[in-house]
């Protein structure tokens, strides 16, 4: 959405941002983005530390909403307002939000936005459109938290027919909303900018294999217990690069593992970083690591920001085989080392192939970087030509 507001404020739209506060560690981060960017913002903030009022009534209407959501039966007895509030804390906050200016079309993301962004423009009498970046209805994996996608399927059965239009991150997450809403959606893959300065496939480690993963919190799930295993079964020394927030109980286990299957392996941890220095943060690296589990139908669906970042910065890049990556991974071909999430042989197997051939390395390198000049990148006509034209069409 950050990729959206700056296509359409470049396009001559009159952009303004509607975001929510809640972590502390992001506030920087987003306040130093605002301050490049030629877009207005509001924020809706219920961070317990710096609106504690609003967090307090957020959730303890979040508490209530979900107790009468249960008793109800979760289903379509469910008012759609109520199963909103149950699932997401500043609901009332952010419809508030939108609809307090004029607009001639508002454009919402993520499984929180999508009802506040439908109420606001009924309030303002407009257009909108939204933006389906996971398979909201089928995100949980835990039996415990499955209310939660029972409550995103209420609001999706409300609002997605009534959209203007419908953007989304991946062709198999496309056909998926159609076979389950009888919904289009134009697919926009969350790619980045090319660097100005193109990367050196040729600059590889001179021993073993430097691998590198981030995303927002490290954890489970993302297959960096397979990169251990396998980096140890390969007898392939070197070191796992990881950044984002620290689990510290996971990180003492994934390095106790690391101790007894791949002692030659050092790990490595490092903080968060803003979105736009990700591609360059990449470079010191040999292999970008995307072997997330399809632990849901969201997950089985997706295609992972991180996955889409190596290539620009030269990197080879492990994939899992799921239904979402079918496209990229076909056309990385020998730049992406596809393989089933648990199989640690084959993981093996191309960590081996990779440490021992430097010439094989250099050139999956080369290959994954070729595939993100040629296709896999924001400025192709296929992704931010078309987010703008699907976006403004619906003004149409």
């Amino acid at each position: 959405m950050l990729k959206a507001a700056d296509a359409l404020a470049e396009a001559g739209c009159d952009v303004r941002v509607v975001s929510t506060h809640h972590l502390g560690w992001a506030a920087e981060t987003d306040r130093e983005l605002a301050r490049t960017r030629g877009w207005r913002w509001t924020v809706v903030d219920y961070d317990r530390h710096t609106a504690p009022a609003t967090w307090l009534w957020s959730g303890v209407r979040t508490r209530l909403a979900r107790t009468a959501a249960h008793i109800l039966g979760e289903g379509a007895r469910v008012p759609v307002g109520l199963a909103a509030a149950a699932n997401i804390r500043a609901h009332g906050e952010l419809t508030r939000a939108a609809a307090a200016e004029p607009a001639d079309l508002i454009y919402g993301g993520s499984s929180g936005g999508l009802l506040p962004a439908a109420l606001a423009a009924r309030r303002l009498g407009i257009p909108f459109v939204l933006d389906l970046e996971d398979f909201h209805s089928a995100e949980q994996n835990a039996p415990a938290d499955r209310w939660r996608d029972r409550m995103s399927e209420r609001v999706e059965t409300t609002v997605l027919p009534a959209a203007a239009a419908l953007t989304t991150s991946s062709r198999a997450m496309a056909a998926a909303y159609a076979v389950k809403y009888g919904v289009r959606a134009t697919v926009i893959h969350n790619t980045f900018e090319l660097a100005a300065e193109p990367p050196d496939p040729s600059a590889v480690s001179r021993r073993g294999l430097k691998l590198y993963w981030f995303g927002q919190t490290i954890g489970g799930g993302r297959g960096l217990e397979d990169a251990v295993r396998a980096m140890g079964l390969a007898g392939v020394p070197g070191e796992l690069h990881l950044r984002g927030r620290l689990d510290t109980r996971y990180f003492e286990t994934l390095r106790h593992l690391a101790r007894g299957v791949a002692p030659s392996l050092r790990l490595v941890h490092h903080l968060p970083a803003s979105p736009e220095a990700m591609v360059e943060l990449c470079r010191p690296y040999d292999i970008g690591l995307s072997g997330d589990e399809p632990t849901s139908v969201s997950r089985e669906l997706a295609v992972c920001n991180k996955a889409l970042t190596y290539p620009l910065a030269g990197l080879a890049v492990v994939l899992s085989s799921t239904s979402g990556t079918a496209e990229l991974r076909s056309d990385l071909g020998d730049g992406a080392l596809a393989y089933v999430p648990g199989d640690v042989e084959a993981l093996a197997a191309g960590f081996a192939r990779w440490a021992l051939d430097r010439t094989s390395l250099v050139a999956s390198r080369a290959a994954a970087f070729a595939a993100a000049q040629r296709r896999w990148h924001w400025r192709h006509p296929a992704e931010r030509d078309a987010l703008v034209a699907t976006v403004c069409g619906a003004l149409l």
